[in-house]
């Protein structure tokens, strides 16, 4: 009933270029509809985050994946196949998402989500998300949702209530750089 309640609402927010706090599949975060200029530009308030920095994109599956990236090297099929554990892999190209998501060098990060309330939401909303820690800029992230700052739920349009009681620890995911040679490098572990 909540998981159901929370989509419905967190799509009704989406759509209208809203900010919702949600759990991904690593830390909870704050997310918008990646291809609206104003709803991105909400984020970066919120965080109170330089512009410069760029924004990650959770995408439901590989061909919605094939849609913001334009050209995926192999070597990030092979990297996906491979992993375990929820990875973001900066590709050197993003394309049809809103201004300030991608980077000065037109680079853009993208995790394929396999969380059920992602993975559900970003299907029946039909694009992207973004997915960006649920903390001001330079504060530690949040773990749990306990550990998300009041101030900051009360700037959000929409809190989901999924999973709010979970108290694991959860941390960011693993960040690979991969270039247009195919060539990676790991910015985070």
């Amino acid at each position: 009933m909540i998981f159901d309640t929370d989509i419905k609402n967190s799509l009704e927010i989406l759509k209208s270029g809203g900010v919702i706090l949600y759990p991904t599949d690593t830390i909870w975060g704050l997310g918008c509809d990646a291809t609206i200029d104003c709803a991105v530009e909400k984020i970066y308030s919120i965080k109170m985050m330089d512009r410069d920095r760029s924004l990650i994109i959770l995408v439901n599956d590989i061909g919605m994946l094939e849609e913001y990236v334009e050209d995926v090297p192999q070597v990030a099929y092979d990297l996906l196949h491979l992993s375990d554990t929820p990875t973001t892999i900066i590709y050197p190209d993003g394309r049809n998402l809103a201004s300030g998501i991608c980077s000065d060098d037109g680079s853009v990060g993208v995790r394929i989500c396999h969380d059920k309330f992602c993975v559900e939401l970003i299907k029946r909303l039909g694009k992207p998300l973004i997915s960006t820690s649920a903390n001001i800029s330079g504060e530690p992230f949040p773990a749990n949702f306990s550990e998300i700052e009041e101030a900051l739920l009360k700037k959000v349009d929409y809190v989901v209530k999924y999973l709010q009681e979970d108290r694991r620890k959860n941390f960011p995911s693993p960040v690979i750089k991969i270039d247009k040679n195919g060539v990676f490098k790991i910015i985070r572990m």
